[in-house]
């Protein structure tokens, strides 16, 4: 079927995107990817349909549907999407996404090449043509550029030459793509989707939550809509969720059960009271952990699987725990996040979960034994604070007993509360052996960046304090606001403060770290320890923390990075991340560390995920590939992508505000 043909069926009304497919994601570097395959005449892939009854058909988008036979893209909706938004200049009905991915493609005729549109690199080139405007006028615009390149000596001698490239670019609507249809009475969606996951087996498949959420879609079309604004409204507080996470806790308040099976059949009017539900003992849940915990930030939250549990418990209390209640679920809660209850088989251990808070007398304290029995004991050692990494599951404690505790600022003197502080981003995270002084006598990046040694200060002690050494800077503090450093778990040893005991600081400074975290958890119990048991195991905490591989390894490649960074600000781009921590998607524990990363791209949304990694390994490599990150191992091809590939997005397209 000719791209044309596809174009006119789109507005027509004979093609759509079913409801289960996800919004747009492509950037513009795959954007340019596709029209330069089609240009070249290289193939791009066939497309997967399924033609089925448009009075039946679940399809994503206002616009009705043609009635009779129509066809939903199963497979080829980012391709098809960038071929409209380029071609008629507007995105399709059904897109849900950033137009501005393919809004001001440009092509230029000498050098054969898309880009899209830059002010300072276009403005006096002539040869650069708007792809959208030459798609839009056809065949009959072509004399208007032919004859200005003729009136022009420089270029007329070459106009039959730039005749032909415009002609190739028009040929793009002709390319025929190979069309294949999925029919049939016995085609449920349940068919459906397993066909579209094993065909896209190379991309991102649908889950469990994406089919329970095209169901409720098909009888209550704004239920995706109502879901992503509430999505926003936790986004905008610091807590980034997606929609099979909201799902989960809406159906365990619902159902009771953690399989999306058991919302199917639920009529839209239940859906509808269960999403009012959710938000309210979400939000609940959220005011718990935050406001008790101090746990106010994404970063932190390493008990997000935990929330089904949490919602429920707090749904079927309408939401008023007595404080006895709130302390028993709390504890629940970050030992959960302690011990990884829910890295992985996510279901299973929910459903036993679930199951134990339906008896309302007694299930928080058979929930809190369950896990003890579980793990084999919920007491913390010193040994659970040897990891490193700003995303090892301790760190998250070492943050919440920060907030929860009377940790002091170091230049104020003052406890480090929320309240006082106003943003959770006025705080920092300070090295308390300065990485450049550890890295100058030999340390690795684990034992730079153990937790440990990390506390929290205010940005503007941290810069105060600079990369002195504790010898030097601790008696300052100590004599300025007494008490503080013990408040952050500082051992008093004077000994220990200096650079050629820097071990036995971490050591000592962790048994302090276990003592205060069993201090917190006995005051959550009332101070009953036997629901805290025994001591949990050591070992299978620490290698799981230490499994994160990557990171900076030496001041001068650290120095090399922060220039790098301040490059591109300069450039005007957003500064990226160092030591970013590239989370394991099911279980969202540490995999690796980036040296200096921009997750979101240099240009968010509009540019692929991009890896700094200087002096590392093939193995972390691929894995940042496999993530989708555009891994770059040299300054220089890094400065160069910037400056080819990326500055052009700065700049607004002509028309676009």
């Amino acid at each position: 079927m000719k791209v044309s043909t596809i174009l006119d069926h789109i507005d027509s009304g004979h093609m759509a995107l079913p409801e289960f497919q996800r919004g747009y994601v492509w950037n513009r570097d795959q954007v340019k990817g596709l029209f330069d395959s089609l240009y070249k005449k290289h193939p791009v892939g066939s497309l997967l349909v399924w033609t089925t009854q448009s009075g039946a058909a679940q399809f994503r988008g206002e616009k009705a549907l043609a009635p009779g036979v129509v066809k939903l893209l199963l497979d080829g909706q980012q391709r098809i999407t960038s071929l409209y938004g380029v071609a008629r200049g507007k995105p399709p009905a059904f897109f849900q996404g950033n137009k501005e991915s393919f809004t001001g493609l440009y092509f230029h005729l000498g050098k054969e090449e898309f880009a899209f549109y830059q002010a300072i690199k276009m403005k006096d080139d002539p040869l650069w043509i708007d792809v959208t405007g030459l798609l839009k006028s056809g065949f009959g615009g072509l004399g208007s550029h032919l004859s200005k390149f003729s009136q022009d000596p420089a270029l007329s001698t070459a106009v039959a030459d730039y005749g032909g490239k415009l002609g190739k670019i028009l040929a793009i609507l002709d390319t025929d793509l190979h069309v294949e249809e999925v029919t049939g009475e016995d085609k449920s969606i349940e068919v459906v989707v397993d066909i579209f996951n094993k065909v896209n087996s190379g991309g991102t498949k649908l889950s469990k939550g994406d089919l329970a959420l095209a169901k409720i879609c098909s009888e209550w079309p704004e239920a995706r809509r109502e879901m992503n604004l509430k999505l926003e409204e936790w986004r905008k507080a610091g807590f980034d969720f997606d929609l099979d996470w909201f799902l989960r806790n809406m159906n365990a308040i619902l159902t009771g059960e953690a399989k999306f099976q058991y919302l199917h059949n639920l009529p839209p009017e239940d859906i509808q009271e269960g999403l009012k539900r959710a938000e309210k003992a979400i939000n609940a849940a959220l005011n718990l952990v935050s406001g008790r915990l101090g746990l106010d930030q994404n970063q932190v939250l390493f008990g997000r699987y935990a929330f089904p549990v949490l919602s429920r418990y707090l749904d079927r209390k309408g939401c008023q725990l007595s404080v006895q209640e709130q302390n028993k679920l709390l504890f629940w809660f970050i030992q959960a996040g302690m011990w990884g209850r829910f890295s992985s088989t996510v279901e299973s251990y929910l459903d036993q979960d679930l199951a134990l808070i339906e008896d309302l007398e007694s299930g928080l304290d058979r929930l809190i034994e369950q896990t003890r029995l579980w793990h084999g004991g919920l007491k913390v050692e010193p040994g659970h604070f040897g990891g490193w990494s700003l995303g090892a599951r301790f760190y998250s404690v070492l943050y919440m007993l920060s907030r929860v505790g009377e940790a002091k600022d170091w230049g104020t003197g003052l406890p480090i509360r929320k309240n006082l502080l106003g943003n959770s981003s006025s705080l920092e995270v300070h090295h308390i052996f300065p990485k450049a002084q550890l890295y100058r006598k030999g340390y690795s990046r684990s034992e730079v960046n153990a937790v440990a040694n990390f506390c929290l200060l205010t940005k503007e002690t941290n810069l105060k304090i600079s990369d002195e050494l504790p010898e030097t800077y601790f008696p300052r503090v100590e004599e300025s606001h007494p008490g503080s450093l013990a408040s952050q778990w500082i051992p008093m040893d004077p000994e220990l403060w200096k650079l050629e005991n820097y071990h036995r600081f971490l050591e000592a400074r962790k048994t302090l770290l276990a003592e205060a975290a069993n201090r917190f958890m006995l005051e959550l119990l009332g101070g009953d320890d036997t629901l805290l048991g025994a001591s949990a195991p050591v070992d299978e905490i620490v290698s799981i923390a230490m499994f994160s591989h990557g990171g900076i390894q030496t001041e001068d490649e650290e120095k090399t990075l922060q220039e790098l960074n301040e490059w591109v600000v300069q450039q005007g781009l957003p500064a990226g991340t160092l030591m970013y921590e590239a989370a394991d998607p099911v279980s969202n524990q540490p995999a690796a560390v980036f040296d200096l990363a921009w997750p979101n791209g240099l240009q968010q949304g509009l540019s692929d995920p991009v890896a700094v990694l200087l002096n590392e390994g093939s193995d972390l490599l691929r894995l940042a590939i496999d993530r989708r990150y555009r891994a770059f191992t040299n300054i220089e091809d890094f400065k160069r992508y910037v400056e080819n590939d990326i500055l052009a997005l700065t700049v607004s397209t002509p028309g676009v505000g």
